[in-house]
């Protein structure tokens, strides 16, 4: 997933992030920003995570986030399994759970 896709599933304007430096920053250039004052971007909590990205036309950006913000919105590596085998999963465990399932997905 490239910087412009993660924004967009996260529903971040790029243009709302504030501009990072145009070298590449050390771990001690984020870990200064990690100071309170920088709001996540997701759910506006202190940030506790941050880097750059660099989304098309709008140049380097910090992308803040809290930790729970972080681990839940970070892409997964890997092999990923064909969408359809992915919902008969969840379909049968649903089913075996006896919970009523309704799944919505974007195959985009």
């Amino acid at each position: 997933m490239n910087d412009a896709d993660l924004l967009r599933s996260l529903r971040i304007d790029p243009a709302g992030l504030d501009p990072a430096p145009p070298w590449a920053p050390r771990q001690s250039a984020g870990a200064e920003r990690l100071d309170g004052s920088h709001p996540c971007a997701l759910c506006g909590e202190p940030a506790r995570a941050t880097g750059v990205v660099a989304p098309p036309g709008h140049g380097r950006r910090w992308l803040d986030r809290c930790m729970p913000c972080l681990l839940a919105t970070t892409p997964r590596g890997g092999p990923r399994a064909p969408l359809a085998d992915t919902l008969a999963v969840l379909r049968q465990a649903a089913h075996e759970a006896g919970v009523d399932l309704t799944i919505v997905a974007d195959e985009s």
